[in-house]
């Protein structure tokens, strides 16, 4: 049987003022450097980090408070139980103070009377003056759905001499909700049967609510990482079903297509997260020749997904039916213009043509294809086009290079320098296209060395990979075998 109380148990006296003081002035100590740190720490709210770590911070200064008001309790020694109805009833503290969240009752069921410290009154809400409530009375004050779960305590204490410790809501008279928390025994009288119910009653509702809030705001942070890593799962697997089935850093040469070496690569951001933005694509078209393209949207999540998803689809789907790279970006700037979400996005379509190595070509707001023969480098002539979405009915022209067997096609995405960002994170400025364009012409001896595109690649990622970028970049390398 748990442990008791004796009917005659003498009374509890406080323990000696200095050591509790001492820890009262430790409490008070640490409560003034929690609460200095916490106002140091405040942020603007609007990031679930900053509600998270101000909700830990709340809830460390109310268990604080809570330790302080015990301590005082102690330090005073046991409760003033209320006086019989009809008699003065001692003041309780007022309403919010610190003492006023403990108190204490005892219900004696042989003179079915109870006694009721000053602060009990003021945690349920009721008036000083009245009696206090008998344990047959006690579940009127508490909420419909908790009266099962105070009446099963109340059972077991008084039946099998078990602990009371549990929590339940009371209502007051004014329709507040508050939680209490009880700590309980039996007091058993001389022939051991139970004589009377003792018991401890807090005042947890601040105490509650902060650790709801912790708990919501750490629920909030859990959320937003799940969904931060489903929109990268989406945007890699929509990305690798929508891109041709080559990607990473290998050569894959068109199927019937042994004019070209082609390899690819994305060179992921400096902050492991993958914006999703840039695509590279290849596509073998009816009649041998083959469409090579790069590019990038402007968004974030799933729409951006979705966003660059549509528009490879639309573009290779053009691209089958014999468009011509110019119309093609004309027709995805009004794919772009109707719909629901605004974007932005730039491109480089390149129609290669295996018979008279010709290679024409269009843009859209995007950096000129890079054409490297015998260990040099140029940019190619570039023909008037704009972003993607940025003007309704925009215009496209074009341009067209006649190419050598040896010679490497090199396109890419903004972003491949470190410093400057790409479509995707609001534009890149001229220094720093200029600046990757430059980095990449300087590759153009070592480009020379090698005897496939996917050396080339690897000469890219070697230069250029482990750079602090500020958004993903792709590169996509042709060479032309023959």
């Amino acid at each position: 049987m748990p442990s008791h109380l004796s009917a005659d148990r003498p009374a509890a006296q406080p323990p000696g003022g200095g050591p509790v003081d001492a820890l009262i002035t430790q409490t008070r100590r640490l409560k003034g450097d929690v609460n200095a740190v916490r106002r140091d720490a405040q942020g603007d709210g609007s990031a679930p980090q900053d509600r998270w770590q101000r909700a830990l911070y709340d809830l460390a200064l109310h268990q604080l408070e809570d330790l302080d008001a015990h301590l005082a309790q102690l330090r005073e020694g046991p409760p003033t139980t209320a006086a019989p109805a009809g008699t003065a009833t001692p003041a309780a503290p007022a309403h919010g103070s610190l003492l006023s969240r403990v108190g204490s009752a005892e219900w004696n069921l042989l003179t079915d009377e109870a006694s009721w410290s000053g602060e009990l009154y003021e945690i349920l809400g009721r008036d000083p003056a009245a009696a206090p409530l008998t344990l047959d009375e006690l579940p009127s004050v508490v909420l419909d759905a908790d009266r099962p779960k105070l009446t099963s305590m109340v059972t077991d204490c008084l039946v099998d001499a078990k602990r009371i410790d549990g929590e339940f809501r009371i209502v007051h008279p004014d329709g507040e909700v508050r939680t209490v928390h009880m700590m309980g025994e039996p007091v058993l009288g001389a022939d051991s049967s139970t004589a009377s119910m003792w018991a401890v009653l807090r005042d947890v509702s601040e105490l509650r609510r902060s650790q709801r809030a912790v708990s919501e705001t750490r629920d909030s942070l859990r959320g937003d990482r799940d969904r931060a890593r489903t929109e990268q799962r989406l945007g890699i697997e929509l990305r690798e079903a929508g891109a041709a089935p080559w990607h990473s850093t290998l050569p894959f040469p068109l199927q019937g297509t042994p004019a070209l070496d082609l390899a690819g690569a994305r060179l992921p951001s400096g902050t492991g997260t993958p914006a999703a933005g840039d695509w590279y694509d290849a596509v073998e078209l009816p009649g041998g020749e083959s469409l090579l393209s790069v590019g990038e949207l402007t968004g974030h999540g799933d729409a951006l997904t979705s966003g660059v998803a549509m528009l490879l689809g639309a573009l290779r789907g053009m691209a089958m039916a014999g468009t011509r790279p110019a119309q093609l970006l004309a027709w995805l700037n009004q794919l772009l213009d109707t719909t629901v979400q605004p974007a932005l996005g730039s491109a480089v379509c390149c129609r290669y043509r295996p018979e008279t190595r010709t290679l024409v070509w269009a843009q859209a707001g995007h950096p000129a294809p890079l054409l490297f023969r015998r260990g040099t480098g140029r940019t190619l002539h570039t023909p008037d086009g704009v972003l993607l979405g940025a003007s309704s009915g925009a215009a496209y022209g074009e341009a067209e290079v006649t190419l050598e067997a040896g010679d490497l096609i090199l396109l890419h995405t903004d972003g491949l320098v470190p410093g400057h960002g790409s479509a995707g994170s609001g534009g890149t400025d001229g220094a720093g296209r200029a600046a990757t364009v430059h980095r990449l012409l300087d590759l153009a001896p070592r480009f020379a060395e090698t005897h496939s595109a996917h050396d080339c690649v690897r000469t890219v990622v070697e230069e250029l990979g482990e750079s602090a970028r500020q958004d993903d970049a792709c590169v996509l390398i042709a060479r032309i075998t023959s």
